[in-house]
């Protein structure tokens, strides 16, 4: 495929990857926002009650 080119190891194995942004850019922003996706999906999560009281109680939020 053009403007993509694979970095190979002594042995022939694959082990990188360099793109052409010019031409290949915005295939690479939607595979880069799925690896943060993919990446966020697994942290901890927050009730938003806990995140409005936890603002309360830093003086950002009222009411």
């Amino acid at each position: 495929m053009q403007g993509i080119q694979f970095v190979t190891d002594e042995k022939g194995q694959k082990i990188a990857v360099q793109i052409n942004l010019k031409k290949l850019g915005e295939v690479w922003e939607d595979f880069y926002d799925n690896l943060l996706f993919q990446q966020r999906d697994i942290e901890p999560r927050e009730s938003i009650s806990s995140v409005k009281e936890r603002l309360k109680k830093l003086g950002k939020l009222h009411g």
